[in-house]
């Protein structure tokens, strides 16, 4: 019987930045972080808040003691049974050679029936462990900054934690009900054919597990890191297959079809030839096991063969001890495989709790208040700010937004106009200054309230995958079909929606493909309505689309503006002439400020900049 099963694509341990080369270091790391995983899986599996839980462990443990009583005694029926038929003694049990022979049919019958039990009732726990770990991870990632986030590939990260919930189940499932198990099973024959037969049988039974146990152990370990070759291959052909498919429509605009495949055929190289090593290594690994199973095997079947042959032994002793025998090969032969298996599951729950370990760097002040707006008056003071410490972007940006007043900041790509954006809605903390809202630092808030009192329409509206009706309800949780229809009218879009066969239970598709950029920008103002912010951020809302559709844009963004505190990212300043105020960043510094007429009349960089796109679209 095979020892491991044939590898998958998804057993991956470890994303592509890990090295592929692995080094006794890296072990020993691993080992030290698979007993620190145990004890953080060991609160899943005993909660001290949950009674119920502890119950479904013990009696699962119960019915994993009487499965293996029975299995240890089955053997002895099937002697019985022998030896009433052959003559040879007269049985333990007095219900003769059909009474026996059904006895072993039961005992048989029971050993799979408490198992099977066992698993019933563990599988409520182990399910529960995963659901809160899923859980627990799910919510972390969304609480991780969006420095972390852009940072990492979105395939790798998807795969460590469906390895890592996943390892879960199958850690506390095999360490409870197969090493444990095992351990006991063997303890249990060897004391049995101790006691009625030789202490020799024990010793040889000793040493042949001794053995193979040595045996399977080193090979597994070469076989790990060969597997984590494999795995890291593995991880990186999914990533690029994902980044490859997030980016089809950048694949098909440059005709690049065949370069992605060749790169995704590259990486299904190396997991081929990973994949084959594994193969070979599993080869050994089963035959080695083999050998040294079958001789200690031979070896007690010639002892009982010589007692049967002086007449200390019976036929039915014989049999017993070859049914012992094969009862030790079953689990012994699936023990390189759990083995595998536990130290892979270790290893990918070892990623997935360093990823729950991963610090936020944006979190709210210990018992931080709600922002309560009164007005809805955002304010910078001084503010710097950069992604990198060496490399400022802002620079001592003091900008005033009063309720109710829309301010357009434009400027030159990389002059900061979006990093206020981010920093409003505290994706990242000013490095000195302050962002306030109505008097309140943002720092000083909660995030929730923050992000309640802020709606941002960025400059392309990503949508899920289901339908209009449901993108746009995104907007307020609990929202009414009446609202957002409301919404939707008020972004200038329901019309268009209701003239779908399937109105607002049309699918937008992956990302809103099936919607022109126009139509996904009017869902995404109608969500932003639907959310009724006293604050709103147009983050170069319109700069993706066509002139004429810009135009149309450009009126249910005024109503969306209506009555709120407007802050409006632009690149086209003929979709800001009429704002409030216009405020000008160069190279993160405030050059200028002022109406659109006033700025004009200075002839500074502001009319420069007007100039430039006047005379570029005359052309």
């Amino acid at each position: 019987m095979p020892a491991d099963t044939t590898n998958t694509a998804a057993n991956a341990a470890q994303t592509p930045q890990q090295s592929n080369t692995p080094t006794p270091d890296l072990d020993e790391q691993e080992r030290q972080s698979g007993f620190l995983v145990l004890r953080k899986v060991a609160p899943y599996l005993w909660p001290a808040e949950m009674p119920w839980v502890k119950r479904r462990v013990v009696w699962a443990l119960i019915a994993l003691f009487v499965s293996k009583l029975v299995s240890v005694a089955t053997p002895l029926f099937y002697r019985d049974a022998v030896d009433a038929l052959a003559g040879d003694a007269v049985p333990m049990v007095a219900l003769g050679a059909i009474g026996l022979t059904v006895a072993y049919g039961m005992a048989r019958l029971m050993t799979v029936g408490f198992q099977q039990l066992r698993d019933a009732i563990f599988a409520r726990v182990g399910q529960r462990a995963l659901r809160m770990l899923a859980l627990e991870t799910f919510q972390h990632i969304h609480r991780l900054s969006m420095r972390y986030h852009i940072t990492r590939k979105t395939g790798g990260l998807s795969r460590i934690i469906e390895r890592g919930v996943k390892g879960v189940e199958f850690l506390l499932r095999f360490l409870l009900f197969s090493i444990g198990p095992l351990i006991l099973e063997l303890v249990m024959i060897g004391a049995v054919l101790t006691y009625l037969f030789d202490w020799t049988y024990l010793v040889i039974v000793a040493v042949t597990i001794g053995f193979y146990v040595w045996f399977t152990f080193s090979v597994t370990e070469w076989r790990v890191r060969q597997r984590r070759e494999m795995n890291a291959a593995d991880t990186d052909a999914n990533q690029k297959a994902v980044d490859s498919l997030l980016n089809y429509e950048t694949v098909k605009y440059f005709g690049a079809e065949s370069r992605e495949a060749g790169r995704y055929d590259a990486a299904m190289g190396n997991y081929e030839d990973a994949a084959i090593k594994t193969s070979l290594s599993l080869a050994f690994l089963n035959f080695g096991q083999s050998v040294i199973i079958t001789a200690g095997l031979v070896a007690v079947m010639v002892m009982a063969a010589i007692g049967v042959q002086n007449g200390t032994l019976t036929v039915g002793d014989f049999v017993m001890v070859n049914a012992y025998m094969v009862q030790i090969t079953v689990p012994l032969n699936f023990l390189g495989t759990v083995y595998r298996e536990i130290r892979q599951a270790l290893v990918d729950m070892g990623q997935m709790f360093g990823l729950l370990e991963q610090p936020a760097e944006i979190s709210d002040k210990p018992d931080a208040p709600d922002l309560v707006v009164t007005g809805g008056k955002v304010t910078l003071e001084s503010v710097d700010f950069g992604y990198d410490p060496d490399r400022k972007i802002l620079r001592g940006v003091t900008l005033e937004a009063k309720p109710g007043e829309t301010v357009a900041i434009v400027g030159s790509t990389g002059s900061g106009k979006s990093t206020i954006g981010r920093l409003l809605f505290r994706f990242y903390d000013v490095g000195a200054g302050a962002l306030k809202i109505d008097g309140q630092d943002v720092r000083d808030v909660t995030q929730l309230s923050l992000h309640k009192a802020i709606g941002v329409v960025p400059q392309d509206t990503v949508l899920f995958n289901d339908t209009i009706g449901y993108n746009i309800a995104y907007g307020r949780d609990g929202a009414t079909q009446a609202d957002v229809e409301a919404a939707a009218r008020d972004a200038q879009i329901h019309d268009f929606i209701v003239s779908l066969p399937d109105g607002y239970e049309t699918t937008v598709g992956e990302r809103g493909l099936k919607l022109s950029g126009g139509e996904k920008q009017r869902v995404g103002i109608a969500r932003t309505l639907l959310k009724d912010p006293p604050i709103l951020l147009l983050d170069e809302a319109t700069s993706a689309l066509d002139s004429e559709t810009e135009h149309e844009i450009q009126d249910a963004l005024q109503r969306a503006g209506q009555g709120r505190t407007v802050l409006t990212i632009a690149h086209r300043l003929s979709t800001i002439a009429e704002a409030d105020r216009i405020v000008v960043l160069e190279k993160g510094v405030i050059v200028e400020q002022g109406t659109h007429d006033d700025l004009l009349a200075r002839d500074g960089r502001y009319a420069q900049l007007w100039q430039r796109q006047q005379s570029e679209e005359v052309a």
